[in-house]
């Protein structure tokens, strides 16, 4: 580790192989609590480069028991969390908006972060399982076009940085990895992320892991969702090249409503609120998730636009199709159960 940290005591950067082999260091144990401190405390201090995030995410990919290659495009959406705005779950609900549009969508995230409630909080209350096989999670993907990924237990090795990250008491770069270390092989993405001046670095991290399309966003309010009270801030890959684009709920047929009108609460509260717009009630979750997952449909490059992308969610919502995609999910968690049982 000496090198690697001589050299961010030197204010230079790492290179995406200096970066993957010092977090192989911290993954295996070799590296002392405090040289992993010293790690992230001097990428911290410096600023983290696109190399340095994408060199962390390989290290982290590369141990994970649950890498899948998955036949035809796969994409996530999902946000960094961190911003304190305690809404429901915007993108999980979104995420079964996208699959219901006939998007294949590998969906990864975690227990409670910056909400009261996770993705993986609401879907275990509502009898989605956490612990499949990626065996399993390859029939999901392939019989219901979206499946769910327990950050934990596809990824292991994070424990060994756990309890350093927990006595720095401040953000490290692992607050800013979680959406990109997605065990399957992702063509696009929907990346929400709380810090607006973070929007072109992560951009530039899924240029490096090849994505071949991708959003990253920073909604108003400065939330890691887009958001109906203001002005987005959108970073755009698209063709290899970055653009950043600002986008008004108005410009999209969309009243605004402030972001407290969209707060969650604990697994049954936002159980109830995912089960309504995924049921058809109308107000700020259903606009708030349609503007989420219209978006998503043209990260993924289903819709050329976002308004295009808009229309194909409504279609997914008012089909059925997006609770048509969460109720099989609940019935496969069921029969494994019972399976399990007997």
């Amino acid at each position: 580790m000496k090198p690697y940290l001589q050299k961010l005591m030197a204010g230079e950067n790492l290179s995406m192989d200096e970066m993957t082999e010092a977090a192989r260091l911290l993954f295996t144990g070799e590296a002392s609590e405090s040289e992993c401190g010293a790690l992230l405390g001097l990428l911290a201090l410096k600023g983290e480069t696109a190399d340095e995030v994408a060199g962390l995410v390989n290290a982290i990919r590369e141990r994970s028991p649950a890498t899948l290659s998955v036949p035809g495009s796969v994409m996530d959406n999902c946000g960094t969390g961190g911003d304190g705005s305690h809404s429901f779950n915007i993108s999980t609900t979104s995420a079964f908006v996208i699959a219901g549009a006939g998007i294949t969508v590998a969906k990864h995230g975690n227990r409670s972060v910056s909400s009261k409630t996770g993705s993986a909080d609401v879907l275990e209350y509502l009898g989605v399982s956490l612990d499949n096989s990626p065996e399993e999670t390859a029939e999901l993907l392939a019989e219901n076009g979206i499946a769910f990924l327990y950050a934990p237990h596809v990824h292991p090795g994070m424990k060994a940085v756990m309890k350093v990250r927990k006595d720095l008491r401040v953000p490290t770069i692992f607050n800013l990895i979680g959406p990109l270390t997605n065990p399957v092989e992702l063509d696009s993405q929907l990346l929400g992320i709380y810090r607006r001046d973070k929007l072109k670095l992560m951009g530039s991290v899924l240029q490096q892991l090849g994505r071949k399309r991708a959003v990253v966003i920073n909604g108003a309010g400065h939330i890691d969702e887009a958001s109906l009270s203001g002005d987005n801030h959108l970073v755009v890959l698209e063709d290899g090249d970055l653009k950043e684009i600002t986008l008004h709920p108005k410009e999209v047929g969309f009243p605004t409503y402030a972001n407290d009108e969209i707060l969650g609460g604990d697994s049954e509260r936002n159980a109830l609120i995912m089960m309504s717009v995924l049921n058809g009630d109308e107000g700020p979750f259903r606009d708030t998730v349609l503007l989420n997952a219209g978006i998503g449909i043209f990260a993924n490059g289903k819709a050329s636009t976002i308004q295009e992308g808009i229309q194909l969610a409504e279609n997914s919502l008012d089909s059925g199709a997006a609770l048509g995609k969460l109720e099989f999910l609940i019935k496969k968690s069921e029969q494994s159960t019972k399976q399990g049982v007997m």
